[in-house]
C-alpha cells in the first residue's frame, strides 16, 4: 500500500485542505472511498478513543485481525482492509480541523462545498477510476446527505452509516426541546482536534507529525477561528434557515445509497437514516438497521462485507447480486441483546398490524379496549418520574418493529410543558429490559419528545405513525385547558417474549436508568444514565416558571389517548 501524506486540495476560496491517500502500489486506477470530517485523519482510534477501541477489539477480535491497525481512525474505514481489494481510500481533514486550516463551522454550506470539491478532485486524479463513494459514521455520514443534494458528477454511491439528516429535529431540538449533546460534543472535539492546537495536540503514532498541524496558536486565536456552535443553536429555538442549511434536501438526492442505522441511536442518528430511505428521490436505495454500539458494526466483518458488496456493485460495476438485494435489511432485536436477521421489501413493513393501545392514566394500564369513562392523572413536571402505563402480559411472543406514535391529551398549570415519552419492556418479575444503545449501555426500547407549544403538525408530511411538527409556530398553553399532542416516538424493534409487558411512560424529564452510570473516556467524565449525552436539562431552556408546573394526562371516550404500535405478525 502506498500512503501519500498531507496531500493538498485547494478549495474555491483558496484554502488548502489536507488529505491522506491510501492506494495500491501500482500505476492502475481504482474507485475511491472518501471521507471528510473533523476528528483528525492522523489520530489513531486507540489513542483518541481508548475505551471504545478496547471494548471493540475485546468483543469483536475480527476487527483487529488481518490488519496492523496502524491506520485505524475514529468513524472511518481501515485502509488496510480496503486497499488490497482494489480501492483508494482518501481521508480529508475538514476545514479548521486536524491538519487543514480554516474557520470551523460544523455542517455549514461552506463545508458542503468543500466536500463537493474534494469529491471532484478525487474523481480526476491519475489513481482514480472516476467513481467516488462516500463512507463513514456520524459526522462523515451527515455530510453525505448534504453533499448528495449537490449531485457532484463523480459521486457514484453513498453509505451514510448512522447519520442524522435533520439538523433541527435530530441533533438540536428533540420535539422542540433543546438537547445538551451539542455542547458536550463540541467542547470535546475542539479541545482535541481543532487545527492550530499544535504542540498541545496528539502526535501521530504512524508518521510522528502533530495531528492538528505544525503551528501552535493561542487559545484566543483558536476561539476566534471557530463559530460558537452551541450559542448559534441556542439562539435559534425554531426551525429556521440556519437549521435547514445543515439538513438534507431529500428531493434532490438521486445517487444510489445504503443507509445504515442503529436501533440504539434513538436520540441522534436513527431517525435520519430511516427518513433518508423513505424520502430521498434515489431510485436505487437500501436501508439496513443493526444494533450494538455506535461504532461497532461499521468495523466488524458483518459491516465491511455489507459495505464492500454495495461498493463493488456501484463503484466497480460487479454483477454480485446486489441489484437483487431486498431493499430493507433488519437485525431484529431480542430482549437478551441478540439479533435475528431478516429482509423486507419496504418501510414501514407492509404487513404491519397497526395496533392502538389505549392509555388509562388513572389505573396506569394500557388496554386494547377504549376507555368508557373520563380519566386523568397528574405529575410534577420537573420532579416526579411521571406516569407509567403497562399492558397485560403478552399472551405470545410479540414483535414490535417500526415507527411508533402516541396521541395524548394534557393540561398544565403553566404556559408550556415538555413531554418525554419512553417505551419500555418489563419481564415477568417487573425488571426493565434495557439494551446496548449507540452510546449508552442501558437504553430503553424507544423514546420520543414534544414541547406542548410546538404541537402544530405539518399535514403534508405527517402520517399516523410519524407525526411531523413544523417547529415554526409556537403556541403557548392556557393554564388548565386541555390540548392534543401527537408525539413521534423514533423507530424501534424488539421481540417481546410471552409473559413480558410493554409500557409507555409520560414524564417531564429525561429517562434515567436506575443502576450505576457508565462512562466513556472520550466524553471526559460525562455520566451515562440511560440516554447517553443526549440530555435535556439546561435550565436556560427549561425555566421552572414555564416548565415546572403540574402536568395532567387526560383521556375520555370521545378523546381517547392512544399508543400506536407496529405489531409484526
Amino acid at each position: 500500500m502506498m500512503v501519500d501524506w498531507d496531500v493538498p486540495i485547494t478549495m474555491d476560496d483558496g484554502v488548502v485542505l489536507r488529505a491522506n491517500v491510501f492506494r495500491p502500489d501500482d500505476d492502475s486506477a481504482y474507485p475511491v472511498v472518501l471521507s471528510y470530517g473533523p476528528y483528525g485523519k492522523d489520530l489513531s482510534f486507540e489513542e483518541g478513543y481508548p475505551d471504545a477501541w478496547r471494548k471493540l477489539v475485546e468483543d469483536h477480535p475480527e476487527v483487529a485481525a488481518g490488519s496492523s491497525n496502524r491506520f485505524q481512525a475514529w468513524e472511518v474505514c481501515d485502509p488496510e482492509k480496503w486497499v488490497p481489494d482494489g480501492y483508494v481510500c482518501v481521508r480529508v481533514d475538514a476545514r479548521g480541523w486536524g491538519r487543514s486550516p480554516g474557520f470551523v463551522d460544523p455542517w455549514s454550506r461552506r463545508e458542503m462545498i468543500d466536500l463537493r470539491d474534494c469529491i471532484e478532485w478525487a474523481g480526476t486524479q491519475p489513481w482514480s477510476s472516476g467513481k467516488v463513494g462516500l463512507l463513514g459514521i456520524s459526522y462523515y455520514a451527515v455530510n453525505q446527505w448534504q453533499v448528495a443534494a449537490l449531485n457532484p458528477p463523480h459521486l457514484a454511491a453513498l453509505i451514510p452509516w448512522e447519520g442524522f439528516s435533520d439538523f433541527y429535529r435530530e441533533l438540536c431540538y428533540h420535539g422542540g426541546i433543546a438537547c445538551d449533546m451539542k455542547s458536550v460534543w463540541y467542547r470535546r472535539t475542539i479541545s482535541t482536534v481543532q487545527h492550530g492546537l499544535g504542540e498541545r495536540s496528539f502526535v501521530s503514532a504512524v508518521n510522528g507529525e502533530l495531528v492538528t498541524g505544525p503551528e501552535t496558536h493561542t487559545y484566543t486565536d483558536l476561539a476566534a477561528n471557530r463559530t460558537d456552535f452551541p450559542a448559534e443553536i441556542d439562539g435559534r429555538p425554531l426551525d429556521d434557515s440556519y437549521h435547514r442549511e445543515r439538513s438534507a434536501v431529500f428531493e434532490r438526492i438521486t445517487v444510489p445509497f445504503l443507509s445504515a442505522g442503529n436501533w440504539g441511536g434513538s436520540s441522534l442518528h436513527l431517525r435520519g437514516n430511516v427518513e433518508g430511505f423513505v424520502r430521498a428521490a434515489s431510485r436505487q436505495k437500501w436501508l439496513e438497521i443493526h444494533g450494538r454500539e455506535h461504532w461497532t458494526e461499521f468495523y466488524t466483518d458483518y459491516g465491511i462485507r455489507l459495505q464492500k458488496r454495495f461498493f463493488d456493485h456501484f463503484l466497480k460495476g460487479l454483477d454480485n447480486g446486489w441489484d437483487r438485494q431486498p431493499p430493507v435489511m433488519l437485525r431484529i432485536r431480542t430482549v437478551d441483546g441478540d439479533f435475528i436477521d431478516r429482509t423486507e421489501n419496504e418501510w414501514p413493513i407492509a404487513r404491519t398490524q397497526w395496533t392502538n393501545w389505549y392509555l388509562n392514566p388513572a389505573t396506569k394500564t394500557l388496554s386494547t379496549d377504549p376507555p368508557t369513562t373520563d380519566q386523568q392523572a397528574s405529575f410534577a413536571a420537573l420532579t416526579d418520574p411521571g406516569i407509567t402505563m403497562t399492558t397485560p402480559p403478552m399472551p405470545a411472543d410479540t414483535e414490535i418493529t417500526g415507527p411508533v406514535a402516541a396521541t395524548i391529551y394534557i393540561s398544565s398549570t403553566t404556559t408550556d410543558a415538555d413531554i418525554f415519552a419512553v417505551l419500555h419492556v418489563f419481564d415477568p418479575d417487573g425488571n426493565e429490559v434495557v439494551l446496548q444503545g449507540a452510546v449508552d449501555p442501558h437504553t430503553p426500547i424507544g423514546q420520543g419528545w414534544l414541547r406542548a407549544s410546538h404541537r402544530e403538525l405539518d399535514p403534508n408530511r405527517s402520517t399516523p405513525w410519524r407525526p411531523y411538527h413544523t417547529h415554526t409556530n409556537p403556541q403557548p398553553l392556557t393554564p388548565g385547558e386541555i390540548y392534543r399532542l401527537d408525539i413521534e416516538i423514533w423507530p424501534t424493534s424488539i421481540i417481546v417474549p410471552t409473559g413480558y409487558r410493554i409500557a409507555l411512560a409520560l414524564r417531564g424529564t429525561d429517562y434515567q436508568y436506575h443502576g450505576p452510570a457508565a462512562q466513556l473516556s472520550h466524553f471526559k467524565g460525562t455520566q451515562l444514565r440511560g440516554v447517553g449525552i443526549y440530555t435535556h436539562a439546561d435550565p436556560d431552556h427549561r425555566p421552572p416558571t414555564t416548565y415546572g408546573g403540574t402536568t395532567t394526562v387526560h383521556t375520555t371516550p370521545n378523546q381517547p389517548a392512544t399508543l400506536l404500535l407496529p405489531h409484526i405478525p
